[in-house]
């Protein structure tokens, strides 16, 4: 097995910026998509709680964590910022967390 992958980690929310609860086939409709692209997916379930600031408006977030491990190529690079901008839409937020770093596979 190649030791050159890298972990993408989204951020998604349980709720939309303006406070309703997110369906939860939303989530289960993003777990089956990062699945259908790259044969395996996980979800921490415990809920993430952050605070943000954007344009003077505080933000509260209750969120669950979603991560793939996938070969380091720019084609996956360039699939989770084209899913950024749909998962925006989707889960109608100003911003989603998407994080990367290199991780080495034993």
């Amino acid at each position: 097995m190649s030791s050159a992958f890298r972990r993408f980690e989204v951020l998604l929310p349980l709720k939309f910026n303006d406070g309703r609860s997110v369906p939860e086939d939303l989530i289960a409709d993003t777990l089956l998509e990062l699945r259908k692209q790259f044969g395996a997916v996980a979800c921490e379930t415990q809920t993430i709680r952050g605070q943000w600031q954007h344009e003077g408006e505080i933000y509260r977030d209750d969120l669950v964590r979603v991560f793939v491990d996938v070969p380091d190529v720019p084609e996956n690079r360039s699939f989770f910022l084209e899913l950024k901008d749909r998962l925006k839409q989707r889960f109608q937020q100003v911003e989603i967390w998407v994080t990367t770093y290199p991780l080495e596979v034993l």
